[in-house]
C-alpha cells in the first residue's frame, strides 16, 4: 500500500491513488463501481477514501475560473416555519448581487440528516455553507472536517468549533416581552417553547425566567411546556395549561408555530388570555387576541450571514466573527390583566427591544 500523501485543503483523487498505491484511473473505476477491479484493490481504494475523507467532486467539469462553482449551500431546520423563508430570501438576494446561487436543504431538526446534507453539499464543492444547526454537536462543521469549505452558522451559535455566526438577540427580546406582560398586571404567565436542545428556546426561556425573577414572581413549572415544534403540538400544549385549575392569564411563546397554536387554543376556549411571542406573522394585527410580538428582521439575518460568508471566503484567519440582529416589541390590543374580554385593535406601538 502507498504512503499517506501530504494533503493541503481538499483531498484529491490523486491523493487517494497515492495512499492506495494504485493509479488515478483505478480509483476512478472503483468509484464508478466497475466490475473489472480486484476485490483486494477495491478494498484498498475504499479504505484510502475513508481515511482521507475524500469526496467525489460532482461539479468538476463545471468549475468556473478560480475553482469556484458559484453555489452556496443553505441548510435550515424547518421549512414550514416562515422565518426560514425570510432568512432564505435575505441570503438569496445578496447572493444574486454576487452572481451566486443558493442550494437549499431541510433537516427537520434531525442532526443525522444535517450531517448527510453537509457531506453532500461539500461533495459538490459549494463555495460556502450557511447552516442553522440542529443540535449541540458541531464537529462536522469545523474547518478540518469541511476541508476548509467556509461556513457561517445562522440563528444558533457554534459549539466546540470556531465559526462565524449571526444571531437574534433572543434573551433581550424574551425578557422585554415578559416584562411587558408583568407591567400589564399578569402574574400567572405560561411558557410555550422549543425543545431544550434548541439554542433559541434556551435563550428565550432564560429571558422569560429572568424577567419573572426580577418582578418577584416565582416560576410555576405547571405552566411550562418546552417540546412543541409544530402548530398542532403547540395547540395541545396551550389547551393543557389553559385548562389547569387557576390557569395562566397570559402566554409567552418562543416562535410563530407556538403562537399560532396558542391563538387556536384561546379561540376554542373563548378565554381573554393575552400572548407575548417571538416572530411576527401575517394577520397578527387583525386577530382579536391581545398580542405583543418580539419582532426582528429575519431577511437581514440572512443578508448578514451571506456577507460574513463572502468575507470568510476571502479571509483565512482563525478569528470568528459574530453579528447580532436586534429586536423590538409591537403590541396589538389591550394586554391588561383582568380586562374581562379582548378589546378592539388599538394600533401598533413600538417599544425598544
Amino acid at each position: 500500500m502507498g504512503q499517506r500523501p501530504r494533503t493541503v485543503g481538499i483531498p484529491t483523487m490523486r491523493d487517494v491513488a497515492t495512499m492506495a498505491g494504485v493509479s488515478t484511473m483505478t480509483v476512478s473505476r472503483v468509484l464508478r463501481d466497475e466490475p473489472r477491479v480486484a476485490a483486494e484493490v477495491r478494498a484498498r481504494v475504499l479504505d484510502a477514501v475513508q481515511r482521507l475523507g475524500y469526496r467525489r467532486n460532482e461539479n468538476a467539469r463545471g468549475l468556473r475560473l478560480g475553482n469556484k462553482t458559484g453555489l452556496i449551500g443553505l441548510i435550515v431546520t424547518n421549512l414550514a416555519n416562515p422565518f426560514y423563508a425570510q432568512l432564505a430570501l435575505g441570503i438569496e438576494g445578496t447572493a444574486a448581487e454576487h452572481d451566486l446561487h443558493v442550494v437549499l436543504g431541510n433537516t427537520g431538526e434531525n442532526a443525522t440528516r444535517e450531517r448527510e446534507l453537509v457531506e453532500k453539499l461539500a461533495g459538490r464543492q459549494v463555495d460556502g455553507l450557511i447552516v442553522v444547526p440542529a443540535g449541540y454537536e458541531h464537529s462536522h462543521l469545523s474547518a478540518d472536517s469541511l476541508h476548509d469549505v467556509p461556513v457561517v452558522l445562522a440563528a444558533r451559535p457554534p459549539i466546540g468549533i470556531a465559526a462565524d455566526c449571526v444571531l437574534v438577540d433572543d434573551f433581550t427580546g424574551a425578557h422585554a416581552a415578559t416584562a411587558q406582560l408583568v407591567a400589564n398586571g399578569h402574574r400567572r404567565i405560561a411558557f410555550l417553547g422549543n425543545p431544550p436542545s434548541v439554542y433559541t428556546g434556551v435563550e428565550r426561556y432564560h429571558g422569560f425566567c429572568v424577567a419573572l425573577d426580577q418582578a418577584g414572581i416565582p416560576l410555576d413549572e405547571r405552566y411550562v411546556r418546552r417540546a412543541q415544534q409544530d402548530v398542532q403540538a403547540a395547540e395541545r400544549a396551550a389547551l393543557d395549561v389553559l385548562c389547569l385549575d387557576n390557569p395562566p392569564t397570559a402566554l409567552f411563546c418562543t416562535n410563530n408555530r407556538n403562537t399560532i397554536g396558542a391563538v387556536r387554543a384561546i379561540k376554542r376556549l373563548d378565554t381573554p388570555t393575552a400572548i407575548a411571542a417571538f416572530d411576527d406573522f401575517e394577520l397578527a394585527d387583525v386577530l382579536d387576541v391581545p398580542l405583543t410580538i418580539v419582532s426582528y428582521d429575519a431577511a437581514e439575518l440572512g443578508r448578514q450571514a451571506l456577507k460574513l460568508l463572502l468575507d470568510r471566503m476571502t479571509r483565512r484567519d482563525d478569528l470568528p466573527r459574530r453579528a447580532v440582529i436586534p429586536t423590538s416589541l409591537i403590541t396589538h390590543g389591550d394586554l391588561t390583566c383582568g380586562r374581562g374580554a379582548a378589546l378592539p385593535e388599538l394600533g401598533d406601538r413600538a417599544l425598544g427591544g
